[in-house]
Formats: C-alpha cells, structure tokens, sequence
C-alpha cells in the first residue's frame, strides 16, 4: 500500500468512529446538581467521549424552584419537552420572568445567573438541556445578585465594543 493509499484509509477511518447510543433509561444523576432540581446527563467527555458539548435532561418537581446557578463558560440551550417551567435572571436589577411551554426553546448565555421555577402544583417540568462545553458546569450561587466576576468582564467587553 502506498503513503498515500494509507493517509486516505486513516483519514477516512477517523470519520467513521462509533456512535454512542444512551437510552432514557440510561441517563445519569452523576453529574453537578442544583437544589430543587434533578440533572441527568446523557451526553459528555466522560459517558460518550465528547470534545465540545454536553447533553441531558433536568426535572423539577411541581411547586419546585431550583437555587440561583450559572454555567460557568458554557453556552446552554433548552428545550421544554413538558411542564411550563419558568426561567428567571436580573435585568435591570429587576427579575425577570420567562414562562415557557412544551416545544419552547431558551437560549442561556454564559456566566448568567438564573434560576428555574415549576408553578404548576401537580405537573413536573422536564427539559433537555444542550451546553457548548464537554461537561455539565455548573456554580450554585447564594443568589441571583451574586457576584460574577466573569460576567462582568464580558459585559464590559461588549460595552466597549458597541461603543458605550
């Protein structure tokens, strides 16, 4: 076989790795928790090899609401599979309030704090949750007015930026 013959089949077998399959039933709790949720996670660097993101579910009971958290660097999607959990951060100083429904997306950005709430008394909220890092970063806070050095530098930044 020539050089080049094995660099194509080398090449073309680093594209054809396996697929990792985690059932629902598969999910995992050993990932980082937030007070009156539970995370379950699906995909990672540890479980699955991922380079650059993680994958799982978060569930919250009814009449639930989770601590004050953020993601650290990570990105956060979520989609709201049923329930109509609701997501609240500070703008303004002021909290605001983002009430959801099934098939609703919510983007998180990084460093924000937030926290989820469940106001139904009877139906349990479960959402899927997709973050741009390998694994599930997460930083309980004492409250959503905590300091968070790192977001406020990247404020700063993009204020300057925009020229404000």
């Amino acid at each position: 076989m020539s050089e080049g013959e094995n660099g194509r089949r080398e090449g073309t077998a680093a594209w054809h790795r396996r697929l990792h399959h985690t059932g629902h039933d598969e999910l995992s709790q050993d990932t980082a928790q937030t007070p009156g949720m539970q995370r379950y996670e699906a995909i990672s660097g540890a479980r699955n090899g991922s380079r650059k993101i993680w994958m799982g579910e978060s569930r919250i009971a009814p009449g639930m609401l989770s601590g004050d958290h953020h993601h650290g660097e990570a990105e956060t999607g979520i989609y709201v599979v049923s329930g109509h959990p609701v997501f609240v951060f500070l703008e303004n100083d002021a909290e605001r309030r983002v009430e959801t429904s099934p098939g609703d997306y919510v983007y998180v950005p990084p460093y924000v704090p937030h926290r989820e709430e469940n106001p139904s008394q009877d139906e349990p909220a479960v959402v899927v949750l997709a973050r741009s890092t390998q694994e599930g970063i997460v930083v309980n806070l004492p409250s959503l007015r905590a300091a968070v050095p790192e977001l406020d530098r990247i404020v700063a930044e993009l204020s300057n930026e925009s020229g404000g």
